[in-house]
Parts: C-alpha cells; structure tokens; sequence
C-alpha cells in the first residue's frame, strides 16, 4: 500500500509539470487563409509595376502589404501589427521610405525585405505569405 502511494504522488507530480511546462499559444493570432490572384497591370497596382514599389491587398488578418523585389519577385506580409499578436491594436503601414513597415499603434517598426523587426516592443516579424509571379499574364499569387 505503501508504494501505491508513493507512485500515485510521484504520477501527480510528473502531471503538475508536464501540464506547467506546456507553451501558451493563445497569445499567438488566427491568420485566415489566404488565395488571393493580382493582375499587377491594374491601376490600383501601378506601384507594382516597379521594382521598390509597394501596394495594400485586401485579405488576411487585417490586409496584406506586397512588395515587389526585382522584376520576378514579390513578398508579401500580413498588415497584423504583431506585439500582442492576437490582440493588436492596429494595421502596419509602410513609411514613406518605402523600406520600413510600422504600427502606428504601439511604435514598433520591421523591415520591408524580410518582415523582420527593427523596433519594439514587436518582438515576432510579420507573418509572411508565400507569392508566385506569372510575367505572361502579370498576375501574382499571394497564397499560404
């Protein structure tokens, strides 16, 4: 009987740490899928007809900032400001550098070529989508 209890505090206390260690993921946001196809060509993307231009899409989180790289490449960030990633406070904005994206909100700014953050109190980069360029018909996918 002795040892039945022995085991059962010993079981108890492997559960109270193992429940006690396990990571809190709630803080993190819910990003919606994202499908979403450009014909760079259209006048509300003229911005991307340019390598260093820039331009808001709709969908995501809070919207979606794209930025064209050269002439085949393009990254594209969700507008989530990410300090207090599920709660934020508002949309980033790139600035009129065109080479850092901010949020207005809490101050913390990020790089445009890589979503990284040059500022706190973000300290998670942009979430980031995946894009595909078809140069035949100007269209780019912006997809996760």
């Amino acid at each position: 009987m002795k040892s039945f209890k022995i085991i059962a505090v010993v079981f108890f206390a492997m559960s109270l740490i193992a429940f006690s260690c396990k990571k809190n993921t709630d803080e993190r946001a819910f990003y919606p899928p994202v499908d979403a196809y450009i014909n760079v060509t259209l006048p509300q993307y003229t911005n991307l007809q340019v390598p260093g231009g820039w331009a808001y899409v709709t969908g995501g989180l809070k919207g979606i900032i794209v930025y064209r790289i050269n002439t085949t490449d393009f990254i594209a960030y969700d507008r989530n400001c990410t300090f207090e990633e599920a709660n934020s406070c508002g949309k980033a904005d790139v600035e009129s550098d065109n080479i850092t994206i901010s949020c207005p909100c809490d101050g913390s700014e990020y790089n445009i070529f890589d979503g990284s953050v040059n500022k706190n109190p973000a300290t998670l980069p942009l979430k980031g989508y995946n894009t595909n360029f078809n140069s035949s018909n100007n269209t780019l996918r912006i997809f996760n």
